[in-house]
């Protein structure tokens, strides 16, 4: 598979199924992260891969309602990182832009090996470091959820989950994200 193909095929299905989590897996998806370009090669990105019974359980408690699709997921991955591990110029932070490329790499590749890789926003970040020990300076930055992408529709969704299920949603135009050569309205 392409990188555009990957792309075009990425989705944030939240109909699951479970797949299999290998040590490989794993490793595979984190060296996609590891070489992902960064401000003066600082690599801020941190990731925890969770794929124990256990410790997924634990993590439901601090998804946010709407958000129950997730305990079917065969692995979280929590994506976490702190300003100062990477540029600091004058006014610009730029952990936040390197950690969402190598996030991006990570849910790219898993599309590549046939996989969801949904990363989501509606968690408690206290509950998820206090559950996995993250010191309290790191930022919890978006919590991945991973498994296979199941044709039956899970009976946790909302009608509006329902639908995105069924079709992709819809896409703001390319007049509306991109400018050619200065900024218009």
């Amino acid at each position: 598979m392409d990188v555009k193909k990957a792309i075009t095929n990425r989705r944030a299905y939240r109909s699951l199924k479970a797949v299999e989590i290998t040590e490989e897996l794993i490793m595979d998806l984190a060296e996609c992260a590891q070489i992902t370009p960064s401000c003066f090669n600082n690599q801020p990105w941190r990731f925890i891969f969770i794929h124990d019974k256990e410790t997924l359980e634990k993590l439901y408690e601090a998804l946010s309602k709407g958000n129950e699709w997730a305990q079917a997921a065969s692995m979280i991955i929590v994506v976490y990182s702190k300003k100062e591990y990477d540029c600091l110029i004058r006014d610009r932070e730029y952990y936040l832009f390197d950690t969402g490329m190598a996030t991006a790499f990570i849910i790219l590749r898993a599309t590549e090996l046939g996989l969801v890789a949904h990363p989501i926003a509606g968690y408690d970040p206290k509950k998820v470091k206090k559950i996995l020990n993250i010191p309290e300076d790191r930022m919890v930055i978006t919590l991945i959820i991973v498994g296979k992408h199941s044709k039956e529709i899970s009976p946790v969704l909302s009608e509006k989950q329902r639908e995105a299920e069924k079709k992709r949603p819809q896409r703001k135009s390319l007049k509306e994200i991109a400018c050619m050569n200065r900024y218009e309205k």
